[in-house]
C-alpha cells in the first residue's frame, strides 16, 4: 500500500464488549467522538467528521461603527501626544514662568500704590495753590430780548 492511501474507517457498535477492557458507555463518549477499526484491527476511539452542512450559518450581523467614533479614535493619539508635548513645554518653561509670575505681581504692587498716590499728589496740589492765591469770581449778564433776538452778555473779572 502507498503512503497517500487513506485507510477505511469502519464504526462498531459501542455495546460489543472488546478484549482490551469495558465499553464506555454511549452517554459518556463526548459528540463528534465514535469507537472505531484501525487497519491493524485495534479499535481505538477517534473524532470523526461531522456530516458537512449545506449552507453554513451566518453570524449575527453587527451595527456598523458610527463616524464619530472613528473619528475620536484617529484623533485620541494626537491629543495625547499633544497633551505630552505641552506637558514638556511647561516643565523647561516653568523658570521662566515663576520669574513672570514675580513681576507680574511687582506691576499689581505699582499699579495699586498708583492710584492711591495720584489723587493725594492732586489734592495736595490743590490745597498748596489755593492757599496762596484768593479763588476769581467771574459773573456774567446775558440779556436777549423776543424769541429770536440776539443775546448780548458782559463777563466781569474781579
Amino acid at each position: 500500500m502507498r503512503p497517500d492511501t487513506p485507510y477505511e474507517i469502519t464504526a462498531l457498535p459501542l455495546n460489543q464488549p472488546t478484549a482490551h477492557g469495558p465499553v464506555m458507555l454511549p452517554s459518556e463518549i463526548p459528540p463528534g467522538v465514535e469507537l472505531v477499526t484501525l487497519p491493524g484491527g485495534v479499535r481505538t476511539l477517534a473524532y470523526t467528521q461531522p456530516p458537512a452542512a449545506s449552507t453554513p450559518q451566518p453570524g449575527p450581523a453587527g451595527a456598523p461603527i458610527p463616524t464619530w467614533a472613528k473619528t475620536t479614535a484617529l484623533l485620541t493619539p494626537t491629543i495625547g501626544g499633544g497633551i505630552a508635548a505641552a506637558g514638556i513645554g511647561l516643565s523647561y518653561a516653568a523658570p521662566g514662568l515663576i520669574a513672570m509670575s514675580q513681576a507680574l505681581w511687582s506691576a499689581v504692587a505699582l499699579i495699586a500704590t498708583t492710584t492711591l498716590a495720584i489723587p493725594l499728589l492732586l489734592a495736595a496740589a490743590r490745597r498748596r495753590t489755593s492757599s496762596a492765591t484768593a479763588p476769581a469770581q467771574i459773573t456774567q449778564n446775558i440779556t436777549a430780548t423776543g424769541l429770536f433776538g440776539r443775546a448780548n452778555g458782559t463777563i466781569n473779572h474781579h
